[in-house]
């Protein structure tokens, strides 16, 4: 174990980790109404800090007040920048005062915003590359609920794309003031960058479509932009999704990104996979996609391995972190020593066990056979499943995970008054 897990791991950037843990991001949905962090942020993330974690990543902050995933994600929200900033020291210090590095992942959500979740007018439209709506699920219910809820989104012109480039920048900056060791750039799950990188969502004919590398572009933007902006030694990370289950081509595309996204000088890639119309990262794997995994791959526990692999043969040299799926420290210790990752992600087993890296993982005084992670599946409601909507039955589990990290918060809370 030693020579795995438990070893530190220093990023290009000089940021170290003690170990090759990390919290990884879920939805917690626990920001006040303006968008601040609360005292239950604060709470919870002091147990992550103080967990043993080689790293902790933050849940979504979106760059656009106008534009929210849901309506109490944590938003940035200069108009307000002196309390903001002074209520993002205090959630940076949860976990600088362990000696963990916390990480802020930032976002826009482009046209996976539902309508009421942010500060624009109810009847305004979503932004996305290209004017496409969310395909929900077959059915009338489902696209009345994706007409309804999301809309036809309006295609973003370079204005746009200018601004939204400058609100990750910003964002980035507040973090590094704040004392956050560095940011993750969301590009996946479905959400804006993601929309940018795939050719399903994204039938642009100009300097930000029509190629793998030209989907890319906004992307690097926002990487060296960040870079110019922000201190010596900010860590900067991307997530991205998987395509273990498209074609050749995508694959061939998304590694052609990669190499991209490397060359622009981000410290680490985070693997994981699923959107709103593929629930991957929703139900922690239990998609169609997930259901038709080789057998192999199963084998090895983790979700997105057969990705990981094909990538770490073609970008040997870039730090990845892979999340989803594991659930033991031999699932762990065999995707370490098998090369297909330099850090293991971990989001549910999280809010149930905070402590898990030293009360389990890397208690030598645990067997193998007992380093198993806990975890609780939720079924949606039979009638939210007859509805045949995707994301809304399986929208059941990352809402009940949600309750419990802030349930956990309003526990310490009661014990600290």
């Amino acid at each position: 174990m030693e020579s795995t897990i438990a070893q530190p791991l220093k990023l290009k950037c000089g940021l170290e980790l003690k170990n090759r843990l990390v919290k990884a991001s879920m939805a917690e949905n626990m920001s006040d109404p303006n968008g601040m962090p609360t005292e239950l942020h604060n709470k919870v993330y002091t147990e992550w800090g103080e967990g043993g974690w080689g790293m902790v990543l933050t849940g979504n902050v979106q760059v656009d007040r106008n534009y929210l995933g849901d309506p109490r994600d944590v938003t940035l929200d200069l108009s307000r920048k002196p309390e903001l900033l002074s209520k993002w020291k205090t959630w940076a210090s949860t976990c600088r005062s362990n000696d963990t590095p916390i990480i802020m992942q930032i976002n826009h959500p482009g046209r996976q915003s539902p309508a009421g979740a942010g500060a624009r007018p109810f009847l305004a439209k979503n932004l996305a590359p290209s004017a496409l709506p969310l395909n929900m699920g077959p059915g009338l219910l489902a696209k009345f609920a994706s007409a309804f809820v999301f809309g036809t989104p309006r295609e973003m012109n370079q204005t746009d794309i200018d601004l939204v480039i400058h609100q990750f920048v910003e964002c980035s900056q507040l973090a590094a003031e704040a004392g956050f060791h560095g940011v993750q750039v969301h590009a996946a799950h479905g959400y804006l960058l993601t929309q940018f990188l795939s050719a399903e969502t994204n039938h642009r004919t100009d300097e930000y479509g029509c190629s793998p590398e030209k989907r890319a572009k906004v992307v690097i933007d926002i990487i060296h932009a960040v870079r110019a902006a922000t201190p010596e030694g900010f860590c900067v990370g991307v997530k991205l999704n998987s395509v273990d289950h498209q074609s050749p081509e995508a694959l061939e595309g998304c590694i052609s990104q990669l190499k991209m996204i490397h060359e622009a000088g981000v410290d680490f890639v985070e693997i994981s996979g699923g959107s709103y119309e593929d629930v991957t990262f929703i139900t922690g794997g239990t998609s169609q996609s997930q259901q038709e995994k080789s057998a192999h791959t199963v084998a090895r526990e983790a979700f997105f391995l057969e990705f990981a692999d094909a990538i770490r043969s073609q970008v040997p040299e870039i730090p990845l972190l892979l999340t989803g799926g594991f659930r033991t420290r031999r699932g762990m210790v065999a995707a370490m020593q098998n090369s297909s990752c330099d850090m293991i992600g971990l989001a549910r087993p999280a809010v149930l066990t905070p402590s898990l890296p030293k009360s389990i993982v890397l208690d030598t005084k645990v067997p193998d056979e007992e380093a198993q992670l806990p975890c609780k599946s939720i079924t949606a409601p039979w009638l939210i499943r007859w509805t045949g909507i995707k994301a809304l039955s399986s929208g059941a589990e990352p809402h009940w995970y949600s309750k419990q990290i802030q349930e956990r918060g309003r526990r310490k809370i009661a014990a600290s008054s």
